[in-house]
């Protein structure tokens, strides 16, 4: 070969752009921009919808002018103060349900690693119920939903540990403690009066009905923290996804990087659960539906944030109005992780 011939470029892939900005330098996916883009418009057209839409219905240019500040009278009261805040919460609550799901199904290397089926809302409900009978206020709900949760992760993590974490059995022993939670919280339902179960089976499907800014506020200031800590142990989480000799041979202290990931699962379950419920699937769902849109090897946060505040906000604007009577939001969601788990069982049998 002549000394003037030219080297042909790196091909990275049809999605994969090399950037450069000052001395950083990395690899952008150019599809996982493009969906988390029309990602964002589908979640803004739903944000809009959920302030505007219902019973007092708010037109398009008079929400943008409340939103701009712009006070209109009693309809400012209903967009800001009854409508914005569910709004708010189901991008936030998704978006942290969507990491959530990311970090269980990366750590466990799953794709059933999800914090509702393993156990974490079983144990949150267990704690709300227990507060329901002997406490039965506001904050002693949460916060007994905040510790059942993290009692549950801590139970399954213990139990499966040995010396190491096996994803397959974690999710086996969460599917065990999840069931032996249930059946304890069948028997506390059957020992409360009618109204309290009432109240407590409710709030065990997931819903957002309830939400105001007193609540929703110090929530989201807890996920954001939350998030800040998740984005400094993002390349441990794509290297725990290669194994754990592949993960500890480039630096990685395994067991350590797994359970500081498993407590931020744990907590960013916990805090959303213990306001809203139990919301099944978003974390199940968005973490894989996020890898099959942008085509990524490996499940990627921004993407499973994304993906999941669209969820959430879309199921939600669903079952506020699509159906006659308002039902709560879980139960849009189980049905949407239901013919998603349908269709996973359906692909798997056709690859063998």
């Amino acid at each position: 070969m002549s000394s003037s011939a030219r080297p042909r470029p790196v091909e990275f892939g049809p999605w994969r752009r090399p950037v450069r900005f000052a001395r950083v330098s990395g690899f952008v996916n150019t599809r996982s921009v493009l969906i988390g883009v029309v990602a964002t418009i589908v979640a803004a057209a739903a944000f809009v919808a959920a302030v505007s839409l219902g019973k007092y219905s708010v037109p398009f240019a008079e929400t943008l002018q409340i939103l701009r500040g712009v006070d209109t009278g009693f309809s400012a009261t209903v967009v800001l103060e009854w409508r914005l805040p569910r709004a708010v919460a189901a991008l936030g609550f998704g978006a942290a349900l969507g990491i959530s799901g990311a970090i269980f199904q990366s750590v466990t290397r799953n794709p059933l690693g999800s914090p509702d089926v393993i156990g974490l809302s079983a144990g949150a409900f267990t704690g709300v119920l227990c507060a329901m009978a002997w406490f039965e206020t506001p904050l002693a709900v949460t916060v007994s939903a905040l510790l059942g949760g993290l009692a549950a992760g801590l139970i399954v993590y213990v139990v499966a540990y040995r010396k190491g974490l096996s994803g397959a059995r974690f999710v086996v022993v969460g599917i065990a403690v999840s069931a032996a939670l249930t059946a304890i919280n069948q028997m506390l339902l059957l020992r409360m009066s009618t109204a309290t179960a009432t109240t407590a089976s409710i709030w065990a499907q997931g819903t957002l009905v309830e939400v105001r800014w007193e609540s929703v506020t110090p929530v989201l200031c807890i996920i954001l923290l939350l998030c800040c800590v998740v984005v400094p142990l993002a390349p441990a989480l794509g290297q725990l996804e290669l194994g754990d000799n592949a993960a500890a041979s480039t630096g990685v202290r395994v067991e350590r990087a797994r359970l500081a990931l498993l407590c931020l699962g744990i907590l960013l379950t916990a805090v959303v659960t213990s306001i809203t419920g139990p919301i099944a699937f978003v974390a199940l769902v968005a973490p894989q539906l996020a890898r099959l849109l942008s085509g990524a090897a490996g499940a990627t946060l921004l993407g499973s944030a994304a993906t999941g505040a669209l969820l959430l906000s879309v199921s939600d604007v669903v079952s506020a109005h699509l159906f006659p009577a308002s039902v709560p939001v879980g139960v849009v969601t189980a049905v949407i992780g239901g013919v998603y788990l349908l269709w996973l069982i359906i692909a798997k049998a056709r690859q063998r």
